[in-house]
């Protein structure tokens, strides 16, 4: 008997810790809020530079001449072209038409300037930096002379559409229109393009 009253005090003993809350459901803890997704990957571009181009150039020309056959001035003009990206080597080809209103110090006006380019570059990303030469005519006053170019320039790719650039540009000219007249010219431009 003694036993039995132990083993029912011992179980009443048990049992109170578990109804001292009383009939009330246990309230569950709240659940850890949930991670914000991760942001959608933002679009990137750059770094292919195959595609065809088109756009528009204005600049500074500085021509050295026979004697005082001298000038500088403004000039101005249109582009086209086409570059093919290897990976991290660029292959390019344009025309280029300048329009110039220079004087050599009377001796002749030059009216413009159109040439035919190779380019050959380093695809840096986004920014292109690449060699041209190349031949290039000159027409002038007293007639025109067909000559060679080589130099230097940068592109951007401002966005997948448009890119901006410099060139720089040393020209060689000999006898121009059969007139003796010897030319070095020198040109430095900044370029704007739309590639399609």
């Amino acid at each position: 008997m003694t036993t039995r009253i132990l083993a029912m005090g011992l179980a009443l003993g048990l049992a109170g810790p578990a109804l001292a809350g009383g009939l009330q459901q246990p309230v569950p803890e709240p659940a850890a809020p949930a991670a914000p997704p991760p942001p959608a990957p933002v679009a990137s571009f750059g770094g292919d530079w195959t595609s065809g181009y088109a756009g528009v150039q204005l600049g500074y020309g500085d021509i050295n001449g026979s004697g005082a056959a001298d000038g500088d001035d403004i000039l101005y003009g249109v582009h086209v072209g086409y570059r093919y990206d290897f990976g991290t080597f660029v292959l390019g080809g344009e025309l280029d038409y300048d329009f110039s209103d220079i004087d050599l110090n009377g001796a002749a006006d030059v009216d413009s300037v159109a040439r035919l380019k190779l380019q050959a570059g380093y695809d840096f990303g986004r920014t292109l930096g690449y060699f041209t030469a190349g031949v290039a005519d000159v027409d002038t006053s007293i007639g025109s002379e067909t000559g060679e170019f080589y130099g230097i320039g940068v592109a951007y790719q401002v966005n997948e559409r448009y890119t901006v650039g410099a060139e720089l540009l040393e020209h060689s000219f000999d006898d121009i229109g059969g007139t003796g007249v010897e030319a070095d010219a020198t040109t430095l431009t900044v370029r704007g393009s739309i590639r399609f």
